[in-house]
């Protein structure tokens, strides 16, 4: 007999985790469906095994900078195969947590790939046969992938994605990356701090280029610097292994020139996991590279919703989290209006690290919409200047005589996330900031120095 539950999950990444723990809490029937490992690619593949890295190499920056400033001297060095191997059992025993909470939850975790097989009917095809389930709601949690295209397809030798990346056993000498985004730029860091001379390669003309301008600016000089090589707004015609290196190829006008280092990684950003699910015989549409489309209440269809990735609104862990809890609550009831995100916050992590919540000032102008901005730069700030790191700045975003957005580029500026959030999420004003009182010495003082300081056209 098919057992049917109040929800099925496909996924256990972030999202669909967090909506089975949730969901199973609150009384309902819940199953699990995970085709792989439970933590999807955030925790296997991704953010945590590349934040393991740059935690484990972050000393050897530091050191780097009270070197520069005449107060410290020496070597720090990383045995990056013990750290692969801390990175896979912490990646393992959270795993095994994960698993455990499901079971004491009374979630029913499959382990295999689910497919529609008609309305309100899963299978699932896991190693020892086919298991019918039967849901009153889905969710859709599958997350996302490395993407690729002809010419930038990683072949596991010497060109990798980001996952082949995250699994070498040797750190290469010498590494081209192919994207300018977070993931390549995150990765390429911890790379350079275990020794890599770095070449990055992408096809717009700034780094990071989804984020302000200034921001782009800044990391470059930063990571021009470290004696990168950085080749903006250039086509690549192809990489591929030949013998024992990477060689890239470029196009337009550097057509032929050859880029050749020990390894190269593909960080052109990731496509959706929706392919061959059976969704569209539930009505469930896919736009773009495979996006979900979802209504204001994250319906993909009657009695079937999509949260993360794959439904292409915000590819972050933490807003996948926030799309399920809401996915939850409306369920049981509880959340009768229209889906809200609230400002979503982003981080790049390394030295310099990059954080922006809510409006940029680029944005509004593209949108037709005048704003000022207020600037404060780390230079005066007491804590960057402990730790000798000092270039960077916090920026504010004004409308109306409220903050809609805060952007920081610089060391250790993602630790005022929560508090840039909670501002623009309120609208403070400049009395708001003027009477709140900010600890001292903290970095969030750039903060409040950003947001007392005049204000002008962006």
């Amino acid at each position: 007999m098919t057992t049917t539950y109040d929800l099925v999950v496909l996924g256990g990444g972030p999202g669909g985790f967090d909506a089975a723990v949730e969901a199973a809490a609150a009384g309902l029937k819940t199953a699990l469906v995970e085709a792989a490992d439970l933590g999807g690619s955030c925790l296997n593949h991704g953010c945590i095994p590349t934040k393991l890295w740059l935690g484990a190499t972050s000393a050897i920056e530091e050191l780097a900078a009270q070197t520069k400033v005449r107060v410290a001297s020496g070597e720090i060095r990383v045995d990056f195969t013990a750290l692969q191997s801390r990175k896979d059992r912490h990646i393992a025993a959270t795993r095994k947590a994960m698993g455990s909470r499901l079971a004491q939850l009374g979630v029913d975790l499959l382990t295999g790939r689910g497919r529609v097989a008609g309305p309100n009917a899963l299978e699932v095809k896991c190693a020892d046969g086919v298991k019918p389930l039967a849901f009153r709601n889905l969710l859709v949690a599958t997350g996302s992938r490395p993407a690729a295209f002809p010419g930038l397809t990683p072949d596991g030798a010497r060109v990798l994605d980001s996952t082949g990346f995250l699994a070498l056993t040797a750190m290469p000498k010498s590494l081209i990356v192919v994207g300018g985004g977070f993931i390549g730029l995150e990765m390429a860091q911890a790379a350079h701090r275990l020794g890599a001379h770095i070449t990055i390669v992408d096809a717009l003309p700034r780094l990071a280029g989804l984020e302000d301008p200034e921001v782009s600016k800044a990391l470059e000089t930063v990571f021009k610097r470290q004696g990168w090589d950085i080749r903006l707004g250039v086509k690549v015609a192809s990489v591929v292994t030949q013998d024992d290196s990477a060689v890239l190829t470029l196009e337009g006008e550097a057509a032929g020139e050859e880029l050749l280092a020990e390894c190269a990684l593909v960080a052109i950003g990731r496509r959706p996991n929706s392919a061959d699910l059976g969704l569209e015989s539930l009505g469930v549409e896919l736009s773009g590279p495979g996006y979900i489309k979802t209504n204001e209440h994250l319906e993909a269809a009657p009695d079937v919703y999509a949260v993360g990735d794959v439904n292409g609104r915000m590819l972050l862990a933490h807003a996948a989290s926030h799309q399920a809890h809401y996915v939850v609550e409306r369920l049981l009831d509880q959340a009768r209006g229209a889906y809200e995100s609230g400002p979503v916050p982003s981080i790049l992590y390394g030295s310099p690290e990059v954080l922006r919540v809510g409006l940029m000032a680029e944005e509004a102008k593209a949108g037709g919409e005048d704003v000022l901005v207020s600037r404060a730069q780390l230079i005066a700030n007491p804590i960057a200047q402990a730790h000798a790191a000092t270039q960077g700045f916090v920026k504010c975003v004004w409308r109306q005589g409220r903050v809609a957005g805060i952007t920081a580029v610089g060391a250790d500026v993602s630790r005022m996330a929560v508090a840039a959030s909670l501002i623009v999420r309120a609208g403070w004003t400049r009395e708001d900031a003027a009477g709140f009182m900010f600890p001292h010495p903290t970095l969030d003082e750039s903060l409040k120095a950003a947001l007392l300081a005049d204000k002008e056209a962006a």
